[in-house]
């Protein structure tokens, strides 16, 4: 892995910091349950302890860590508890942003979305799993920008990383995969036709469908601190 330079912009260097180590946790180099070995980081990515310290903390607050006084970091760990707490609440905020989206989404924006649809309607045909969550990660992300709400999208922000957690949890299934290919195509003609009610609804229940697999996988015991599972949507 590489080092991270120290004499890089501070803003550039917390950044990148951030990044590496959420990467870390999502792919499952860092477990669920697992305590951060801060001074191996340190030595792995030649930092300080400061800047990485100053990076739990932005972690610890997305969720994916827990923060312990005076003995360091854990890596979140997700229970079917935390699921039927985090999931509705972001249904809801994601149902929120489709219907603001509707009403403000300029063509341009339209466009884009559209694009990207495209672009992961083939990474789906290719079975390129990595590659269609990216994409898909990226069209969620600009329904929320067309919503043009900054308070929504600060709330929205903040459970985020624990969605994105719990997605990495569990194992996408090809009928699952299918299911939220045909959702995103709903969603697509939804924003075509400005029609923020019916978008709102392909979005709580395509995250209500999301609830039921990551629990599904908590249960069968894949879905928690048993290393890297792969994305679904």
């Amino acid at each position: 892995m590489n080092q991270i330079s120290e004499f890089a912009p501070r803003t550039t260097l917390h950044e990148e910091l951030v990044g590496r180590l959420r990467d870390m946790i999502f792919s499952g180099e860092l477990k669920g349950g697992d305590r951060v070995p801060e001074q191996k980081l340190c030595d792995m990515l030649g930092i300080s302890r400061t800047p990485l310290r100053e990076a739990l903390k932005v972690l610890g607050n997305e969720g994916l860590l827990e923060l312990l006084p005076n003995r360091g970091a854990r890596v979140a760990t997700l229970s079917e508890a935390d699921i039927d707490e985090i999931f509705p609440v972001m249904g809801a905020l994601e149902a929120l942003s489709g219907e603001l989206a509707c009403a403000r989404l300029t063509d341009a924006e339209f466009a884009e979305i559209r694009a990207l649809h495209y672009q992961m309607a083939l990474h789906h045909t290719r079975r390129e799993l990595a590659d269609y969550f990216r994409v898909n990660q990226h069209i969620h992300e600009c329904i929320l920008k067309a919503a043009a709400n900054p308070t929504l999208e600060v709330q929205y922000n903040a459970l985020a990383g624990r969605i994105r957690l719990a997605r990495f949890r569990a194992n996408m299934t090809d009928k699952r995969w299918d299911q939220a290919m045909r959702e995103h195509e709903e969603m697509l003609a939804a924003l075509e036709a400005r029609d923020g009610k019916k978008l709102s609804e392909v979005l709580s229940r395509h995250l209500e469908n999301k609830r039921e697999t990551v629990k599904q996988a908590i249960r069968e015991g894949t879905g928690e601190a048993h290393g890297p599972a792969v994305a679904y949507d």
